[in-house]
């Protein structure tokens, strides 16, 4: 949880949420509130295909030959580049399996932005979470499945079974507007079970 709250907190953060809320013509606050859900959600996808031996060095393979933390040299310029969104319109089809449209669908009825904005935002978010684990893994001299994975849950924080619940239950979804705010609604209440919820409930309570 340290590392993902550091992330939105630094400089590299308020980056992103600024040139991501002039490209999406949405003010800060809203952008900040979807980037909040975003975040977390992609990286739980992450830390559930990196449950897998194959999924791991999958994840590990994609860090060291693409995504070695250059991104973040120049992450406004990296952001209007469309060869960077659609390589984050990759990444997210990866993850979350062709349902990021109930990721968006999340995003969207928790922060107020419309699915199409959260959707671009997710595009966005992505590569630079993957930049941003390159960076971590080569600092940390993470080179195995045991390593990315401990590194994903130390980003979120500690119960991976409500992490990935939530997550697996976003996907399962039917789409429905509803269910959306309901598994939302779990997450804002989160800080009672630990987890995603936990990490969740306590960024959208800081702000």
């Amino acid at each position: 949880m340290t590392g993902l709250l550091n992330l939105l907190n630094s400089d590299l953060g308020k980056t992103l949420v600024n040139s991501a809320s002039q490209q999406l013509g949405q003010n800060k606050g809203k952008t900040t509130s979807a980037l909040t859900t975003a975040l977390p959600l992609i990286l739980g996808a992450m830390k559930n295909n990196a449950s897998s031996f194959e999924g791991a060095n999958g994840l590990l393979n994609a860090l060291s030959k693409k995504h070695n933390g250059g991104i973040l040299d120049d992450l406004d310029g990296a952001l209007t580049n469309q060869n960077v969104l659609q390589d984050g319109a990759g990444i997210l089809d990866h993850v979350f399996g062709g349902k990021e449209q109930n990721i968006a669908k999340a995003v969207s009825a928790k922060s107020g932005i419309d699915t199409s904005s959260a959707m671009n935002l997710l595009k966005m978010a992505a590569p630079v979470i993957m930049g941003y684990l390159g960076k971590q893994t080569k600092q940390q001299n993470v080179t195995d499945s045991n390593g990315i994975g401990n590194l994903l849950g130390g980003m979120l924080g500690g119960n991976s079974k409500n992490e990935q619940s939530l997550v697996t239950q976003l996907l399962d979804a039917d789409g429905d507007g509803s269910a959306i705010d309901d598994i939302i609604g779990m997450a804002s209440e989160g800080k009672k079970s630990g987890g995603l919820g936990s990490l969740l409930g306590g960024l959208f309570g800081s702000k």
